[in-house]
């Protein structure tokens, strides 16, 4: 377990349900909502993705749920969202990270490539926060969407993601401000560039990095613990009037007008 910056169980008595729960920024943010307190049920389109993490929580003393869910689909969703309430009898926070990226020029990439991502990012974001809704409402929870700075200015070879998220993002502010009446808190995280994770790895050759890190205003890369430590905070009591924002964690990236290349 990480030594963490929060008062002992912070979240104490809350459910999270969180997609792409498994690996990656969202993996971590899952563990850091346990680490918190939380009851956490995780889920991801391969059981093999969520094991690891689910053996993880469980050996810091946490309860996990891993569940297999296809956001696209939403009666797999309402599924995973039925077993939540049926294991821990709630849920408090829907974290949406469930995500897909590649690098590819606009005038090469197919009408199927940029749906297939739109669908994961958009559309599964937006299955999950309605999938929820009644949950949300009974327990005047909330919902942490994870977003990207990419569309911030323009970032080549992303169209598709820049796109989706565009999408997340609009969806945070709306239901933000529909569902805020319900007590339902929404917001977003806008990750920079983050070191370790897999898709710094495979998306940013290693010439690019060094470019990359002086561009950023902090002058050095940002952390999966980075992300950890917002989510939360924005999960807690300490942001209860705090909604509809998308928060960049990026050491100031975005603000240099530079794109992520």
């Amino acid at each position: 377990m990480s030594e963490s910056i929060f008062k002992e169980n912070i979240l104490q008595g809350r459910v999270a349900f969180v997609t792409g729960g498994g690996t990656g920024i969202t993996g971590g943010v899952a563990r850091a909502l346990s680490e918190a307190g939380a009851r956490v049920a995780i889920t991801s389109r391969k059981i093999e993705n969520l094991e690891p993490m689910r053996a993880l929580i469980e050996q810091n003393g946490g309860e996990c749920l891993d569940t297999v869910c296809d956001v696209r689909n939403y009666a797999t969703v309402e599924h995973a969202i039925a077993q939540t309430v049926d294991r821990f009898g709630k849920i408090d926070i829907v974290v949406n990270g469930a995500a897909g990226n590649f690098l590819c020029a606009a005038e090469e990439l197919s009408a199927n490539g940029f749906g297939t991502v739109v669908d994961i990012d958009t559309k599964g974001t937006f299955n999950v926060c309605r999938a929820a809704f009644e949950e949300l409402k009974k327990s005047r929870g909330q919902i942490l969407n994870i977003s990207a700075t990419l569309h911030y200015t323009a970032t080549p070879w992303q169209i598709h993601v820049s796109a989706a998220k565009a999408g997340v993002d609009s969806i945070t502010r709306t239901l933000a401000v529909e569902w805020g009446r319900h007590g339902i808190r929404v917001n977003g995280i806008a990750p920079g560039p983050i070191e370790d994770t897999e898709g710094m790895k495979r998306l940013v050759p290693e010439p690019v990095k060094e470019k990359l890190k002086k561009r950023i205003p902090m002058g050095r890369f940002g952390r999966i613990k980075d992300i950890e430590n917002a989510a939360v905070f924005l999960c807690s009591d300490a942001a209860e009037y705090i909604s509809g924002q998308t928060i960049a964690v990026d050491g100031a990236h975005w603000l240099t007008g530079t794109s992520f290349f």
